[in-house]
């Protein structure tokens, strides 16, 4: 509306420009046929002219001006065509400390409109430590929050949770940020104490600042807490739900609280506004339904039809993906005993239809996880300590052609229980041509003691790959530990297919 007014201003300035311009070319015979009035009235004009014309100037220099501010905004905010109108609201963006930081700038909602005495202190919506790499553009980006616990804290276990069982490619889609939500810089970076107050405010803060870091990082952002375990095979799971929805505000994949709450990042904007809005009155589960109710109810119809509404836009996964584990609190003095009911039990291993072989290892098993079982997909294999030396080995009742194999350590519930400095060997049937492999400088195996040939290793706990037609037939298949570990060791997956 400014800029119509502008340019109609504009357009009069070069109204005025042009009738003077014409009354200026009325000849003049030095004073005989023109009357004082009219060289009075021509001295004006000329006066008007001058300054018709500085306002011309003036003028168009603020629409220059103007449109160089749009062009910015634009760059600095751009706006996706699939973006919805609720997502557009006025935000700023909240620079670094320093130029040469390194840090990153992210959006903001005008924050200063709910917490007026910030605008004392802008550093305060800047992280004081950011260690990562920039990653952006994944599918899933999972927020996690985290504080000091006074008796116990659970987020390495969580993070060994979610990062459990997931594969290389899900690893690069995925995202996980883990926000340090204390003032004490000493803390925050050796993860030390600040105890946290007005436990319900400062949550919704926390996950508000949160979003507004994350929105820009992937696709879909999924709200966690720092005391939780997933269920294996969450990523594909999650995404494969989410894209098979239509219309929808979040998606819930935990009944918990706000716990395993999926939303669009396009949406983080309006959503991390309304908490802002309301952190002081509710807790942020609660805030999180008042939003649908903004949006989808009629205050004229009754609840029913209320909640049929909001049901449109949130939808459910089940059974759930994510479990509460953590039994203290984040306040001082309390319990928290809240179980999802719908997360049933969890595996602790997977089981595969392996081809006949006869087992042997020299790690002693764990009361009934023994090899055999294991093998058969029956349980999952517990030994203690490897020492280097140790092996396991599957020698095939006759020559076997192998496709692929995997070998995944540790589990859910015990995920540090994993094999390390491991490599996988097989032994082929054809003395000659296995001769032949492991001889002459450009061969690209290497070869182990009894003939065996080294093709792969354990990589954080788990191996696994093709096996190359050269060589085929396999005899059997061996892993061998090269160092002593510290820990136990569990196989919680075994393959070998042919």
């Amino acid at each position: 509306m400014r800029l119509y007014s502008l340019r109609f201003g504009c357009v009069l300035a070069f109204a005025c420009f042009a009738s003077i311009t014409w009354i200026k070319s009325i000849p003049s015979d030095g004073g005989s046929t023109v009357m004082p009035e009219m060289q009075t009235l021509y001295q004006r004009l000329l006066l008007a002219e001058e300054l018709g014309g500085q306002v011309s100037r003036d003028l168009s220099s603020l629409l220059e001006e103007l449109r160089n501010t749009s062009k910015a905004a634009n760059i600095s905010h751009p706006i996706s065509a699939t973006a919805t109108t609720s997502s557009s609201i006025p935000t700023e963006t909240i620079r670094q400390k320093t130029d040469h930081s390194g840090q990153q700038a992210f959006l903001q909602p005008n924050i200063y409109l709910y917490m007026p005495h910030l605008r004392q202190h802008p550093d305060s919506l800047l992280p004081n430590v950011v260690l990562g790499q920039g990653r952006r553009g994944v599918s899933l980006v999972l927020g996690i929050p985290t504080v000091k616990r006074e008796k116990q804290s659970y987020l390495v276990s969580t993070l060994r949770s979610l990062l459990y069982s997931l594969t290389t490619m899900q690893q690069q889609d995925l995202l996980i940020i883990v926000f340090v939500a204390e003032t004490d810089s000493n803390y925050v970076g050796s993860v030390a104490e600040s105890i946290r107050k007005k436990w319900r405010t400062k949550q919704n803060l926390d996950f508000s600042f949160l979003m507004l870091y994350a929105q820009d990082k992937g696709t879909y952002y999924v709200q966690l807490e720092d005391d939780v375990v997933a269920k294996a095979g969450y990523f594909n799971a999650m995404k494969t739900f989410a894209n098979q929805q239509q219309q929808w505000l979040y998606l819930e994949f935990s009944q918990l609280g706000f716990i395993g709450k999926m939303f669009q990042s396009r949406d983080l904007p309006m959503i991390a506004e309304f908490f802002l809005m309301f952190h002081r009155d509710k807790p942020i589960d609660w805030l999180l339904d008042h939003i649908l109710w903004v949006k989808v109810c009629n205050p004229e119809k009754d609840a029913k039809d209320c909640d049929k509404q909001k049901a449109q836009l949130r939808h459910r996964y089940k059974p759930s993906l994510f479990q509460h584990v953590g039994l203290h609190s984040s306040l001082p003095g309390k319990l928290q005993q809240l179980k999802d009911k719908d997360f049933g039990q969890q595996s602790l291993f997977e089981a595969h239809n392996n081809p006949a072989a006869e087992l042997s290892s020299s790690l002693k098993h764990y009361q009934q996880h023994s090899l055999e079982r294991a093998y058969r997909g029956q349980d999952f294999f517990w030994a203690l300590t490897p020492s280097q030396g140790d092996y396991i080995l599957f020698n095939f009742t006759q020559p076997i052609h192998i496709s692929r194999y995997l070998f995944r350590s540790g589990n859910i519930e015990s995920s540090g229980d994993k094999f390390t400095n491991t490599t996988v060997e097989v032994l082929p049937s054809n003395a000659s041509a296995r001769d032949r492999l492991v001889t002459g400088s450009s061969s690209s195996y290497k070869a182990s003691d009894k003939h065996f040939i080294t093709i792969g290793a354990f990589e954080n706990g788990v191996a696994e790959g093709e096996i190359k037609e050269v060589l085929q037939p396999i005899s059997a298949l061996r892993l061998l530990v090269h160092s002593d570990a510290d820990v136990w060791a569990l196989l919680s997956e075994i393959l070998i297919a042919v």
